[in-house]
């Protein structure tokens, strides 16, 4: 087996680490993060590697494993390749969902093949996630021989994977946000909103529970069209502009956040009633 290390091991380096160590994928070599304990404590959940937590301390790897925040990915290849950490004909890749392969071109130039792979699953639970991966779609991109290598490997977890353009990244990657992270804002506003009308938070929750539930099965059940309902569906404008002046008087950001919506659903709504 091809030899691995992961660079700043945290919730998403932990996860793949443990899938490419149980699945006998690669060799978990050393395992850096910026203090001992935390590489420690990265080794234990991977249940292999060695611990590390400076750069003079690492050995070249056959493959390398970058899971650092995104303004780190190109600063942390540059000291990787000052402590002779990376070598020609080595491979290092990154899974940043916004950035690209090209935030390794230091490594490139160095004759390293460089690729970014990135989960598309939310890591806020990495022993839920680590349970529970097979099927995780993995999006990638990068030089060929990196690719021929890291692909396979990917299906070897029982990762599904579909090959982008590093040029679309950002944009891929803002679907992910919205699906995920703005998803998560959106449902903290209709919660605020409910509490703002005199309910409990606790009943609050309990509201909004089985109305996202249910919507997000029939998107994925049914499709966007036919999943859609309420006022604009219906077509009552009148309670969509009343509604947009009450939540503008309660939150300006709220009231804007709904004024945002408006347009796209009208014209979700409008293929919605071509449909019926």
């Amino acid at each position: 087996m091809k030899r691995l290390n992961i660079i700043g091991a945290g919730k998403v380096g932990q996860v793949l680490g443990r899938q490419f160590a149980r699945h006998q994928v690669f060799q978990l070599a050393q395992v850096f993060n910026r203090t001992e304990l935390a590489a420690q404590q990265a080794v234990q959940f991977i249940g292999a590697g060695a611990p590390v937590a400076n750069f003079a301390a690492l050995h070249a790897a056959d493959v390398t494993m970058l899971t650092v925040p995104d303004d780190q990915i190109a600063a942390t290849c540059k000291a990787l390749l000052t402590h002779g950490a990376l070598t020609s004909g080595s491979i290092v890749f990154h899974c940043s969902g916004a950035k690209a392969s090209t935030e390794l071109a230091q490594a490139s130039l160095a004759g390293v093949s460089i690729a970014s792979v990135h989960p598309v699953r939310s890591f806020a639970d990495p022993a839920q996630v680590a349970a529970d991966f097979a099927g995780t779609i993995c999006s990638v991109e990068g030089d060929v021989p990196a690719l021929e290598l890291l692909i396979p490997a990917l299906h070897s977890i029982q990762a599904k994977v579909v090959q982008i353009s590093a040029a679309n990244k950002l944009l891929y990657h803002a679907g992910s946000v919205f699906a995920s992270n703005y998803l998560v804002t959106l449902m903290e506003t209709a919660l605020q909103a409910y509490q703002a009308a005199g309910i409990p938070a606790d009943m609050a929750k309990a509201m909004a529970e089985p109305l996202a539930r249910q919507t997000l099965d029939n998107i994925f059940q049914l499709g966007t069209v036919a999943a859609l309902t309420g006022p604009i569906a219906r077509g009552d404008m009148a309670t969509v502009a009343a509604q947009q002046q009450v939540v503008l008087a309660w939150n300006a950001a709220a009231g804007s956040l709904y004024q945002a919506f408006t347009p796209p659903t009208v014209a979700l709504a409008a293929r919605k009633m071509r449909t019926e």
